[in-house]
């Protein structure tokens, strides 16, 4: 069953990436960050997963606003109060439409380099499911939040992918 009516995300595709797509959170020096950076352990994408599983961890025991905080403490490059409370404010809404969070499930984990990887997630929820999208990049040796999307577009894409004009020869 579709629920057209809870579709509000749509339109806004929500990023928020270093260079800024829709919110732009500028570069600024450590002691003007916000929040003090979380430590995230080299050695390997496993790093990267487990700063996911606390963000999920904390989404799910205390809510939209502490998960954010938590990911975007992981980059000490990241500090737009206003940004970061503007997509507070859009993802509080979109789980208020969609329904009480269920759990999470690995959509893919794609590894552009060996210093940026990508983690997309299934977000089920009690009335619709919403993908979240979570980029890392290690400049150095630990891995740093990046870059972060959510959307409720995978049944679209699901349906363009059955259409004849995607079959091969």
């Amino acid at each position: 069953m579709k629920f057209h009516s809870l579709h509000l995300i749509k339109a806004t595709l929500l990023a928020i990436s270093f260079f800024g797509i829709s919110l732009c959170c500028e570069a600024q020096a450590p002691a003007a960050a916000a929040a003090k950076p979380v430590a995230v352990k080299p050695g390997g994408f496993q790093s990267a997963a487990s700063v996911i599983d606390n963000f999920f961890k904390k989404y799910k025991s205390a809510g939209a606003d502490s998960a954010i905080d938590y990911l975007f403490a992981t980059n000490k490059y990241f500090s737009n109060p206003a940004g970061t409370a503007q997509l507070k404010a859009k993802l509080d809404s979109a789980k208020q439409a969609m329904g009480d969070y269920i759990g999470h499930e690995l959509i893919v984990e794609k590894t552009a380099s060996p210093s940026l990887v990508l983690y997309s997630y299934l977000v089920k929820n009690e009335i619709q499911p919403i993908r979240f999208t979570f980029v890392f990049y290690r400049p150095h040796s630990d891995w740093v939040f990046y870059r972060f999307l959510f959307d409720d577009q995978m049944d679209q894409e699901l349906e363009d992918g059955a259409k004849i004009s995607n079959k091969h020869p």
